[in-house]
């Protein structure tokens, strides 16, 4: 993509970007990035230095295309017509990218992602699935997650059972890194194939690595041409400047500045990008008391809806002018802007690239490391405990409800006894912005198109009603994701938590191909989102929990009524 292609619009800001970009130019930082200089970012390398062989991926991976290729062609002569890959975070959002921007080219494969513990998910998915013509992909980097691994024991212990096979590995395909616990476990059981990663790669920069482009090659996309545009920008980038190197500081410097809403707007096809690139940021910026939130999928308003804490990325491509009035209206009001237009779908792979470069400098430019993940581990740690007192005690913490009205429960701390009035009471803390300044919904309820049009018109509400940005994640995937900053940026998020009744009850086998169990999947998502709870409490976080019971939809839409 030529430098033409990308445009930012600073307005007031120029001078104070222009001043940080001089630094940027001045200290060789994009040199001293691809030397893998890990003092651009820390005292120390740890977490950095065995951290960025993300920056050679693609040179990397397309050494592999013949490996790949051939493996998918065996799939499609084989008589598979459909893969599920079962991952969470960095494994599971860029083959989910894939899947939804470019569809499956005829003759391949179709591709679905699990990436929730659901219970309700898991059933749908094993009902519709046709578990003979099914390729599994059990994707994890450490090859430890407890999702991933829960999704693999089940799934497999499905298949022997249907299938009336013994071993039902020649139906699994890892992808994984080198002497991780799946490695050993997918040679055990003899699965298919085990695609064995560079370990230097963190798990949000590895879509140009075999976690990304191996499920890119089962849909068809021409992966040569894919890396090939990812090859050109990491060129463009090497240069002491760049357009990508430009985005990172202005995001960082502006951010560090109070304007940290990084906002991104996508034509439709590439509207799933942004879940992407949220995890991206997020989990890259949100730590130490700071981070740059990114918004994806929200509608784009006028301009009268936004405070001057927003920062938009307009990504479209030439012949999509849909949102262009808005975005220059935006631009008149004196929001800053990066506009870049794509000529074609394959400009993704110079996208994937661009971001992550940006996104390890906007960490020089903030004065933080992009590469760890400190406050992950806590909801992990939380949620761990719960599951072990649960196997031992057969019981998970109960949560405090201090309202029930029109079949809603509330637990948190609020003042009012009426739950519109408390649902009120809580948001108002928006209208002193020292005190919150976006809300999170952390949906840990099924997630279908009803569900999603009624949590977009709350978020809608929300928005228009307080001019606050609010994000929208389902739990267990956003504590792969928007997790880390929630948990470790300033502090002023208020977080909506929506739970509800649970239809199936699935067991979790102990061990894969056995059918003894410990827990099930709704004793784990339940136990995730207590554990994420009690993080976010821990770290002094304001928080509500809303339980929708067993009629999802119509309580939403009461609760829309109440804000």
């Amino acid at each position: 993509m030529s430098a033409k292609n990308v445009n930012l619009f600073l307005n007031n800001y120029e001078l104070t970007v222009n001043q940080k970009y001089n630094k940027y130019v001045d200290d060789k930082i994009s040199e001293r990035i691809f030397n893998k200089d890990y003092t651009v970012w820390a005292d120390s390398p740890t977490e950095i230095t065995n951290r960025l062989d993300w920056l050679f991926s693609s040179e990397e991976t397309a050494s592999k295309i013949n490996e790949i290729n051939d493996f998918v062609q065996d799939i499609k002569q084989n008589g598979f017509t459909d893969v599920l890959l079962l991952g969470m975070g960095g494994s599971s959002l860029a083959p989910e990218v894939f899947s939804l921007s470019f569809g499956n080219k005829t003759d391949y494969l179709n591709l679905s992602i699990l990436d929730s513990t659901d219970p309700d998910r898991i059933y749908e998915l094993t009902e519709n699935i046709d578990l003979e013509k099914t390729l599994f992909i059990v994707s994890t980097k450490s090859g430890g997650t407890i999702e991933t691994l829960s999704f693999f024991k089940y799934f497999y212990t499905v298949c022997s059972k249907k299938l009336n096979k013994e071993n039902a590995g020649n139906q699994f395909v890892a992808i994984t890194d080198p002497n991780s616990g799946l490695e050993k476990l997918a040679k055990e059981l003899n699965f298919r194939k085990i695609f064995l990663n560079n370990p230097n790669i963190g798990g949000r920069y590895s879509v140009l690595s075999l976690f990304g482009i191996v499920p890119a090659a089962l849909l068809g996309i021409d992966i040569e041409k894919l890396l090939n545009r990812a090859k050109n920008v990491a060129i463009e980038c090497k240069e002491t400047k760049s357009n990508s190197g430009k985005i990172g500081v202005a995001i960082g410097r502006l951010a560090m500045q109070g304007i940290n809403k990084l906002t991104f707007i996508y034509s439709k096809k590439i509207i799933s990008f942004g879940t992407w690139v949220e995890q991206l940021v997020a989990e890259s910026t949100g730590k130490n008391g700071v981070g740059i939130l990114p918004i994806e999928n929200e509608k784009l308003e006028e301009s009268e809806y936004y405070k001057n804490d927003r920062i938009f990325v307009y990504t479209h491509f030439a012949d999509d002018q849909t949102e262009n009035a808005k975005i220059e209206k935006l631009k008149a009001k004196g929001f800053p802007v990066i506009e870049i237009v794509l000529e074609d779908i394959y400009d993704l792979g110079t996208e994937f690239f661009r971001w992550e470069y940006a996104t390890a400098v906007a960490g020089w430019a903030m004065g933080i490391q992009p590469f760890d993940q400190p406050n992950v581990e806590s909801a992990k740690v939380e949620a761990k405990a719960m599951i072990k007192n649960y196997v031992e005690n057969n019981e998970l913490p109960k949560l405090n409800y201090s309202i029930e009205n029109e079949n809603i429960k509330l637990a948190g701390k609020v003042e009012n006894n009426s739950l519109s009035e408390a649902i009120k009471e809580f948001l108002e803390n928006l209208n002193n912005t020292d005190s919150a300044d976006y809300v999170a919904i952390q949906a840990y309820i099924s997630s279908n198109s009803e569900t999603n049009n009624e949590l977009q018109k709350l978020r809608t509400k929300i928005q228009k009603k307080y001019k606050t940005a609010v994000t929208v994640g389902y739990g267990p995937r956003f504590l792969h994701s928007t997790g880390q900053l929630h948990k470790g940026d300033s502090g002023k998020g208020l977080f909506i938590q929506f739970i509800s009744d649970r239809k199936h009850k699935i067991e979790i086998p102990k061990e894969a191909g056995k059918e003894e169990s410990e827990f099930t999947f709704g004793v784990l998502i339940n136990a995730q989102l207590l554990g994420d709870r009690e993080a976010l409490l821990k770290n002094n976080r304001k928080i509500i929990t809303l339980n929708l019971g067993n009629d999802l939809v119509n309580n939403l839409q009461k609760i829309i009524v109440m804000i």
